[in-house]
């Protein structure tokens, strides 16, 4: 891997890929360091899917690092992001994959939970096993070699038979087993976390020798933790038999062994298997009718598409600009917008009926309030100050004695139910003020204000008739003489 994409801002940063709600994906990420800052000090950072914390990422000086989960889709895409979780260690990425899965793979978990992988292996194979030999492009790693452990490979002509699962031909045909029936087959290393978690193993067993059946017999059981054995597994040649762990907890403690039953005259062999523990349940993510209003924000104002992924999820990584609740499923209570250098008219983003703070002062937004902010039931304060709106202020929010408004800043606004031009023409210094109502003025100056012009304006009459008359003929020729040239 020779290029990487690094994020130097921001909290999280992330990757949205289309996806098919309801379907099953296998979602890899891959690191490489490299020193490709030259500063030998490969970071860490937390790596998020769709608003649910998926792992810390601890990269190393030359090791290609990955992640790989079985996930199925909650909506029309798949939200993976990258969020730098300490000062100066700046989150990067090498490669995505997402590779669609069989429906009917996988199928001993439930969907609100992602399968984290890890451990993937090829027992016996000499090198690792993945696309074309898999179509699912999975890692299959050889085992390693292990004192009083015999790699054997199966003489079967080829594999036929497909199981849930679908492990890839190749690694069917190789194997390990014991050197004496009496001693067990112990699984070394599950990659599993030092704490209990739900867990799901599959293993995979093909027979590898076309046995004579009136005298060798391969059977043996499943243990884990030495107890709570499994039914007699009999391999078979040239097929392939499943059995999967499920529905219990494991850890990296946990040990795996195939103990021969007491009728077998052949010791206990395995292919393949995979070691995943479940991660959840996982989060709906951030209310919809907020996403909503969000999207509505973004699609209107460029600069706010630079944050991505769940605005709320997880909590260390909310938006900067929002506040949201601590529900399952959280609603946002604020937005935060002073200063973001937003121009234009407001969208609607009515959806978001859960805002109890709307502070978007020092910008350059026009045009009328929306009215539609006046009627959000949990709305208490709305700061639209030292913008360039303009019009009456929305009778929605005027008459709501439950909002606090700030509006001031913005020369073109007048109050409710007023003529903006009246009041632009008005000589007081006097606002539309954040309540939206009119200053009271005393008796007098109104009456003088009105009397002296009606005063002016009648000797302006007279003025006008004089000379109407004194010039009339004039004027009638003038007209005439307009009329027929």
């Amino acid at each position: 891997m020779s290029t990487l994409r690094v994020f130097t801002t921001r909290k999280k940063n992330c990757y949205s890929i289309d996806a098919e709600k309801g379907a099953q994906f296998l979602v890899r990420g891959s690191f490489y360091y490299g020193n490709y800052d030259k500063k030998s000090a490969p970071p860490s950072f937390d790596v998020l899917l769709d608003g649910n914390f998926f792992d810390t990422i601890q990269t190393t000086a030359e090791d290609v690092i990955y992640f790989e989960a079985i996930y199925v889709a909650r909506s029309g895409s798949i939200q993976l992001c990258l969020a730098q979780s300490k000062p100066n260690q700046f989150p990067f990425i090498s490669a995505i994959e997402i590779r669609g899965l069989d429906p009917t793979m996988y199928s001993h978990f439930e969907s609100n939970y992602m399968m984290v992988n890890t451990r993937r292996v090829a027992f016996g194979a000499t090198k690792s096993i993945r696309y074309p030999d898999d179509g699912y492009d999975r890692y299959w790693d050889p085992s390693g070699d292990v004192t009083g452990i015999l790699k054997v490979t199966s003489d079967a002509l080829g594999i036929d038979g497909i199981v849930e699962d679908q492990p890839p031909k190749l690694a069917m045909q190789t194997a390990i087993t014991t050197s004496k029936t009496s001693q067990p087959l112990g699984i070394i290393g599950n990659g599993l976390p030092s704490a209990e978690v739900p867990i799901y193993i599959t293993m995979f067993f093909s027979e590898v020798n076309l046995l004579d059946s009136s005298t060798d017999v391969r059977s043996f059981q499943i243990f884990i933790d030495d107890k709570n054995p499994s039914d007699p597994i009999i391999p078979i040649y040239g097929g392939v038999t499943e059995m999967y762990i499920a529905n219990r907890t494991g850890s990296s403690k946990t040990s795996i062994s195939l103990v021969a039953t007491t009728d077998s005259t052949l010791p206990p062999l395995i292919n393949a298997m995979e070691v995943y523990y479940l991660l959840g349940p996982l989060t709906e993510g951030t209310n919809s009718k907020d996403v909503e209003g969000l999207a509505a924000l973004q699609g209107k104002f460029s600069i706010l598409q630079e944050w991505t992924g769940d605005p709320c999820l997880p909590s260390p990584y909310t938006w900067d600009w929002v506040n949201c609740t601590t529900d399952d499923t959280p609603r946002v209570t604020a937005l935060y917008l002073n200063g973001y250098d937003l121009s234009g008219q407001l969208p609607d983003f009515s959806s978001m009926d859960a805002l109890v703070t709307i502070d978007m002062h020092n910008n350059s937004l026009s045009g009328a309030i929306p009215s539609f902010l006046g009627t959000l039931p949990n709305l208490k304060e709305l700061n639209l100050g030292d913008n360039k709106l303009s019009g009456p202020v929305p009778s929605t929010i005027s008459k709501n004695t439950k909002l606090k408004l700030e509006d001031s800043g913005n020369p073109n606004l007048c109050a409710s139910g007023e003529s903006c031009k009246t009041i632009a023409r008005n000589d007081s210094p006097s606002s539309s003020g954040s309540s939206g109502t009119k200053k009271k003025s005393s008796k007098l100056p109104l009456i003088i204000g009105i009397a002296i012009p009606a005063f002016a304006a009648f000797w302006v009459i007279v003025v006008v008739c004089v000379c109407v008359v004194t010039s009339n003929k004039r004027r009638k020729a003038a007209v005439g003489a307009i009329g027929t040239g």
